[in-house]
């Protein structure tokens, strides 16, 4: 059925015929006389925005590098509610090694293989356990625009000593990035969010819900009937998402308290279609910059000195990028007359500086590796936000489940949508966020808080009118969980020198006992909202009878060991991967690149991406990983005079 959906888009859709003169989808279209003064490595959500701002400039040359196609005519892509069908043609297809804290489960990693990136991919990959039938799911930028929290920026000002990483001196980046779009319905907007911390004047399109969801007056309701535990939140995106200022009520389970604060979702949506960083940064008003070129379906296999310079030589710029376009095919050379700019992912990103010899020496030389400079903290600190997908069956058939599995229904609504930019597949699957902070109580058995500070979330709720992990039959809502501020630390690390090779990818999900703790009491804060009221007669049976994604079964989680073994069976990747190339201070014996973004020790080299962050953020990452690059941007820009 999913197949035949997917099948269907290309049917209802005209195809695409758009091309344009400097982008190239073979690497033998492009010039090999052409002389550059920036090449950027990944066209995804940071090198998109480097592009597009280097080449404001007449007189900066660009060529962009990416290892996926086009998004041109990948019209899947396009529609938002579809970021729950696979798409395995524009994605990595990454596994990770078997998760100890996943019932040593290896599950897909999603990573966008296109033009744009993630933020141009929503797709859930299917993973199985050896032992069981049930399928779970793996999640891929389901459109969620969420900045995190003033203490996630002011943490990481602290932490590199550049005060222009703090909330308020990043507002002007957040303002740059950001376009405020009204809804494919044009509905009224008074009172979902707050217009003054919101721009109109940016490129990347943000909007909130163009169709009504059928439990959005049940969420509002039983926020309001649970007594002020769930405080309504105007918006989440004002850099205090718990809603500084208000009373703060607390729900205790004898010492496992939490406060929460839920608001209306806002998504990277622009009239009914997905807003990526390909569509908005690299759109047609960019594209055709004479001083702009991009070259997909190439992947770089190294970043070399400088006219060869031998290897204890650093006064040598680090500044020839090698690519090709398959594994036997012939190697292509560029220089930058200017910097390399490395934003090829929290995955891509390490696997490059290490196959270039640039990583952990004594690792590299096992490999045959020639090393190049020794910094033993690329690919470590990797970073990401567990998450699982919850579902219960409902007495009403006014939820999403059937556009899965009709597909008189779901071409239908794909016409809606091509012909009038309406209905359902405006918008992605979640219409309301919920985040909550663990009370001090509750962080006393875990020594040093791991938010950033007391305005940042430890857990977050995605309220879903349907489930996600596509039921074959039956009505459901889905509250997604998520932990934001995880303990846990994974790696990216080599098995081959191969650069065509995926390499070893361990998240180490749910490896410490906070982010179990934290993903419990998510889950119960989820069993909790649903006892409210205003659900009496909706959910069918008693809250604790908890779905197992995909499976049609139940499974019951009425006390900590029963909670847990759900969580650990069914728990997977928000893919919010971070931290594998850490920024830290200038003089810092650890880290990979320093508050500029260029690599320690190393001369024309920067890394932007999302790999920079030393702590994943509080929020789902496409909006901070905007802001760092527009920030990047004019760092460059400024640095040129």
């Amino acid at each position: 059925m999913l197949k035949s959906i997917v099948q269907t888009v290309f049917i209802i859709l005209p195809s695409l015929s758009l091309s344009f003169a400097a982008l190239y989808e073979n690497d033998g279209e492009l010039d090999p006389a052409a002389r550059y003064d920036y090449v950027i490595i990944g066209g995804g959500t940071a090198g998109s925005v480097l592009a597009n701002r280097l080449t404001e400039d007449t007189l900066i040359s660009v060529l962009v590098l990416e290892a996926g196609g086009s998004n041109i005519g990948a019209v899947p892509t396009e529609i938002p509610f579809f970021c729950t069908l696979p798409h395995p043609q524009y994605d990595w297809n990454y596994t990770t090694t078997a998760q100890v804290g996943l019932n040593d489960r290896k599950i897909g990693f999603a990573r966008g293989f296109i033009l744009g990136g993630s933020s141009s991919i929503s797709r859930y990959r299917r993973a199985y356990r050896s032992s069981e039938s049930y399928q779970l799911t793996t999640p891929i930028d389901g459109l969620f625009y969420t900045r995190g929290s003033e203490d996630d920026f002011n943490r990481l000002a602290n932490v590199t000593g550049d005060s222009g990483w703090t909330w308020e001196n990043l507002q002007p980046f957040f303002r740059r990035n950001e376009r405020w779009t009204p809804p494919a319905d044009n509905h009224n907007t008074t009172g979902q969010y707050d217009p003054s911390i919101h721009s109109l004047n940016g490129i990347n399109a943000v909007s909130l819900a163009g169709f009504p969801q059928s439990i959005n007056g049940k969420i509002i309701q039983a926020s309001s009937e649970l007594g002020g535990i769930f405080e309504y939140n105007l918006d989440m995106n004002s850099g205090n998402p718990l809603g500084l200022g208000k009373s703060l009520f607390y729900c205790d389970y004898g010492q496992d308290a939490y406060r929460v604060y839920e608001g209306w979702l806002q998504t990277t949506i622009d009239g009914g279609n997905r807003s990526s960083a390909a569509t908005s940064y690299l759109g047609p008003r960019f594209i055709n910059r004479p001083n702009l070129h991009v070259l997909t379906n190439t992947r770089v296999t190294a970043i070399l000195q400088k006219n060869n310079a031998s290897s204890n030589d650093m006064s040598a710029m680090l500044t020839t990028v090698e690519f090709a376009s398959t594994p036997t095919g012939p190697r292509h050379r560029v220089t930058a007359s200017k910097e390399v700019l490395l934003s090829a992912g929290a995955i891509g990103t390490p696997q490059i500086l290490m196959n270039s010899g640039i990583g952990n020496s004594t690792s590299l030389a096992s490999l045959g590796i020639k090393p190049l400079i020794d910094l033993p903290s690329v690919g470590q600190n990797f970073s990401d936000h567990p998450r699982l997908v919850n579902s219960w069956a409902v007495s009403g058939n006014q939820t999403f489940d059937e556009i899965y599995r009709n597909s008189t229904l779901s071409e239908a609504l794909q016409n809606l949508w091509n012909t009038k930019g309406k209905g359902p597949l405006v918008d992605t699957f979640v219409s309301h966020l919920l985040f909550a902070r663990l009370n001090h109580s509750a962080l006393d058995g875990f020594g040093e808080d791991p938010a950033a500070g007391e305005h940042t979330a430890h857990y977050e709720l995605g309220f879903s009118n349907g489930d996600i992990s596509v039921a074959t039959t039956g009505h459901y809502i889905g509250i997604t969980t998520r932990v934001v501020t995880p303990v846990s630390r994974g790696s990216i690390s080599l098995n081959t020198t191969d650069p065509f090779s995926p390499p070893i990818i361990n998240p180490a999900l749910l490896s410490t006992d906070f982010d179990i703790f934290a993903m419990r009491q998510a889950v119960r804060t989820g069993i909790q909202f649903l006892r409210a009221p205003v659900w009496s007669g909706y959910i069918l049976g008693d809250p604790n009878t908890l779905m197992v994604p995909g499976a049609n079964t139940s499974f019951q989680a009425t006390n900590d060991e029963q909670l847990d073994e759900y969580i650990r069976m069914g728990t997977g990747t928000s893919a919010h991967a971070v931290g594998t190339a850490a920024m830290t201070r200038l003089d810092a014996g650890y880290g990979v690149v320093d508050p500029d973004f260029r690599v320690k020790g190393v001369k024309g080299l920067r890394v932007v991406d999302a790999s920079i962050f030393p702590f994943v953020p509080s929020a789902h990452t496409q909006a901070p990983v905007y802001v760092i690059a527009e920030r990047a941007a004019a760092m460059i820009k400024n640095e040129l005079g």
